[in-house]
């Protein structure tokens, strides 16, 4: 079953799937469910004014068409702010969790589903759940490779001028990159030492574990981390490799030695220099914006926190560095795998987007005493709005 929305709309009215429709969109918002394998999922095209929409696939147990919609409209501007022939798009997959089997059919299933979209009107990337092993079964499923991004390295296409292109996984860090470099190019022109300054990373997924790996190359001391499961607090810092090492044996962050391990919820709390929200949606909400101590948040994962807190954070003092200016790595690396580009390539490219971008938006918040995310806003809506009126 797919049920859309009609193409996008030039005043503020609600589209049949309860999304409010503006001057930028969304073009299109689909619902399709395939009972024979459980699969339930969303695709919303928010903007394609830019170029096709871009946009990864989450799979949790709590998405939903109005989160798919925020993230569609997020990635409007996040790649408009990066400077990429991309609009914005987003899908979601309902995902209970189960086998490995069952986790490849429904992924395949969905990708069946949205194949009236893809590649000419959306292409999809790893999120939440999902990675290079998913991104691969929706390239095979629909025999096409650009598909996805975020596809295996060894995943390769030649085109007809002999041209050869190749996976870029997510798993190399072009994410936690980019958040690496949103914190260092911020601390920089907000005056803050990064050596001495105490660092929490609140997610250790793969934006957060490659955010650690890069801040730490620098110098940057981490004090906490914490993952579903709970908070590791250690002054004196962590070793990367061991905290991998329980990883990769599913175990918690909490049971690294010596760390003090408290709730969750408590790495907002902490008395940290600078915090990178890096795991789900709104994960800084009611029950906790008002204890964060942060002088610095830089947010690693999409949609962090509503605008309204976001701007009561400001308000009160703290730096922000928002997720569609912080966390571009991602769409970056798929542009660059899209045009063939190499790892290396990809890296610097990244680089070379994200850190005028950030130096950018907070100069002029600083000097204009205006909030980053208006500052970034104001950028990317004058991008977009360029290409609309073309």
């Amino acid at each position: 079953m797919v049920e859309t929305t009609n193409r996008i709309a030039t005043s503020v009215r609600t589209s049949s799937a309860g999304i409010p429709i503006d001057e930028f969109g969304p073009e299109y918002c689909v619902q399709v469910a395939d009972p024979s394998v459980g699969m339930k999922g969303f695709l919303v095209i928010d903007n394609t004014a830019r170029g096709l929409g871009k946009g990864g696939t989450r799979m949790t147990p709590t998405v939903s068409i109005e989160e798919v919609f925020r993230l569609a409209r997020t990635m409007t501007w996040k790649n408009a702010l990066a400077d990429i022939p991309f609009g914005g798009a987003k899908a979601g997959m309902v995902w209970n969790g189960g086998s490995d089997e069952l986790k490849e059919k429904q992924v395949r299933a969905f990708a069946r589903a949205i194949k009236p979209f893809v590649p000419h009107l959306y292409i999809t990337g790893p999120d939440v759940s999902s990675g290079e092993r998913e991104m691969l079964w929706i390239a095979d499923e629909l025999g096409v490779w650009k598909a996805s991004t975020g596809k295996p390295a060894s995943y390769t296409y030649t085109d007809s001028d002999g041209k050869t292109y190749q996976g870029l996984p997510h798993e190399l860090g072009s994410t936690g990159f980019g958040v690496a470099l949103s914190v260092r190019t911020a601390a920089e022109v907000l005056g803050i030492d990064l050596q001495h300054a105490r660092i929490a990373i609140e997610g250790f997924g793969n934006v957060g574990t490659f955010a650690f790996r890069f801040l730490k190359e620098w110098g940057g001391h981490i004090v906490a981390v914490s993952d579903s499961r709970g908070t590791a607090y250690s002054p004196y810092g962590f070793d990367l490799d061991t905290l991998l090492a329980l990883k990769t044996e599913k175990k918690s962050v909490t049971q690294y030695s010596h760390a003090q391990v408290l709730d969750r919820n408590a790495i907002f709390g902490l008395d940290v220099d600078i915090l990178i929200p890096a795991s789900v949606t709104d994960v800084i909400n009611e029950s906790n914006k008002d204890s964060i101590r942060a002088k610095l948040l830089v947010a690693g994962s999409n949609i962090s926190m509503r605008e309204g807190i976001e701007q009561e954070l400001w308000e009160r003092g703290v730096q922000i560095v928002p997720d569609f200016v912080a966390n571009s790595g991602g769409v970056i690396s798929s542009y660059a795998e899209v045009i063939g580009a190499t790892p290396e390539q990809m890296f610097a490219m990244v680089e070379e987007k994200i850190v005028p971008s950030v130096r950018e938006v907070l100069l002029r918040s600083v000097n204009e005493r205006r909030h980053p995310r208006a500052v970034a806003y104001e950028i990317a809506r004058e991008r977009v709005v360029a290409a609309m009126k073309k």
